[in-house]
């Protein structure tokens, strides 16, 4: 009771506020920045945690019909593999902080104490024999042919490169709620039509009973009447099978444990985008396929990964080549004292300087030329990369156009199937069709419904996943660039 008072009480676009700000929440978390202490503030990081969990107890109080966008928010909230890539940054972040460290002095202090019961196989007073020492010292590398600056900007390449990792991962969380959220609203138009089906042939059982038993039919008829009935009963039951299993498969992403109804789309808000991309023409496919191209080559996770592990293969064999350069350090301060009871206290300090050059040249050489080896196919791989959506970009393409024909298509022929199953319905009730010609007229209307059902659907998934290619978790710009070309 208490829930539903809530769940009134609360306006629509407060729900819808708060899950906007959480997906901007997430996306500032995961976007890349070119400031090392992006990260580094741990208000952000609690900030995060409390929204994950308001809006996940909020949900469970509020929520009875979730719609797509709540849905989404709660796929990322429950997301582990999101909370992986969070700790996996933070721990990228303290490698750069170790590679920035070790550019610093190293600063060491060592104490220590001896005594001896035993000298020449006499046993003597412990307290004459005891000594005591402390060291300190600072030592600073002076030059190694810039191979730390070249550590930390790899350091800096493997944090970029998690972050890229997890936004890879952002879209592939969306994707995955999008395709269940869309799998279980396909199974319940399937479940609708199957049950529209059933009430047919229960009704066309129910008048051949009738005439059956008053002789009008022959058994042949009555029969397949029954017959009818079972199968029809059959593929409702498997169609409710489906349902909860999709059902099943989307609260099991989201974390939910209750029964919920999910929102249905309104897809008549797609007609006219249908209407463009159905028609459109060659020409204006090439334009349309440069601009989200272009879009791609600036946000696409994939195609950045392939330029940082380019960039990575890069400084590595820079890196092997300043392996020959020497190393120079210096003890800037270093002082040793020690103190014996009874005897004489010393204390010394000084600076040291020391130098190593790499002398196995022939090591060296074979690692350069492995490092230039490993350049090689990093840009080999950016290139396969490249390629791979390029194809990819292509194949969903055609494959929105391709659906948003079938949509049009297939909206016109379930009007005339179901105005044909009408019509033979109205016949058969004044015993002008058969029971085989209603059960086929049956059939073709329940097909065409599903035939919708599933190139909708699959219209739908189609722009999840372009939108994921892009890189774009707002809808709304997608469908703007899809009408812009």
């Amino acid at each position: 009771m208490i829930r539903e008072n809530i769940k009134e009480n609360l306006p629509q676009t407060s729900r819808t506020f708060y899950s906007r700000f959480f997906l901007c929440s997430c996306w500032f978390v995961l976007v890349p920045s070119g400031n090392p202490r992006f990260f580094e503030s741990r208000r952000l990081v609690h900030g995060l945690i409390f929204i994950i969990l308001f809006v996940t107890i909020s949900f469970n109080l509020l929520a009875q019909t979730v719609n797509l966008e709540e849905a989404r928010l709660l796929a990322l909230a429950n997301s582990r593999s999101l909370a992986r890539y969070e700790i996996a940054i933070r721990n990228s972040m303290l490698d750069e902080r170790n590679q920035f460290y070790s550019m610093l002095p190293q600063v060491s202090a060592d104490v220590r104490g001896s005594m001896y019961y035993l000298r020449n196989w006499e046993f003597v007073n412990p307290m004459d024999t005891l000594s005591l020492g402390a060291s300190f010292s600072i030592t600073q590398i002076l030059f190694q042919g810039g191979k730390s600056f070249i550590h930390k900007a790899i350091s800096g390449i493997a944090t970029e490169s998690v972050r890229i990792d997890a936004r890879s991962e952002y879209f592939n969380v969306l994707d995955t709620i999008d395709n269940a959220y869309y799998a279980v609203l396909e199974a319940k138009a399937a479940l609708e039509a199957e049950e529209s089906s059933l009430q047919a042939a229960i009704l066309g059982l129910s008048i051949a009973e009738v005439r059956h038993a008053s002789g009008m039919i022959n058994q042949g008829d009555y029969l397949r009447a029954l017959a009818d009935r079972e199968t029809r009963e059959n593929s409702f039951n498997q169609a409710r099978r489906n349902y909860a299993l999709s059902l099943n498969r989307f609260k099991t992403i989201t974390g939910i444990t209750e029964d919920v109804e999910l929102e249905p789309v309104n897809f008549e808000t797609y007609i006219d985008l249908l209407s463009e991309l159905a028609g459109i023409k060659d020409e204006d496919i090439d334009i349309l396929f440069n601009n989200i191209w272009n879009i791609m080559i600036k946000s696409n996770p994939s195609l950045a990964k392939a330029v940082l592990g380019s960039q990575r293969a890069e400084r590595n064999h820079l890196l092997t080549i300043r392996d020959l350069s020497p190393t120079i350090s210096a003890t800037i301060f270093s002082t040793n004292m020690n103190f014996i009871p009874g005897g004489n206290s010393t204390g010394e300090g000084g600076v040291t300087i020391r130098g190593s050059i790499p002398v196995d040249f022939w090591v060296m050489n074979n690692r350069i030329e492995r490092s230039r080896n490993s350049l090689e196919s990093s840009l080999i791989d950016f290139g396969n990369t490249e390629i791979s959506l390029e194809q990819e970009l292509r194949a969903a393409l055609s494959a929105i156009f391709s659906q948003a024909g079938s949509v049009l298509s297939s909206r016109r022929s379930l009007e005339y199937t179901e105005r044909h199953f009408e019509f033979v319905m109205e016949r058969y009730r004044l015993l002008q069709s058969s029971i085989s010609e209603l059960n086929d007229a049956t059939t073709l209307y329940i097909n065409s419904r599903n035939s919708l059902n599933r190139v909708t659907y699959a219209f739908l998934q189609s722009l999840s996943r372009l939108r994921s290619l892009c890189a774009i978790d707002n809808e709304d710009e997608l469908l703007e660039i899809l009408r812009g070309f």
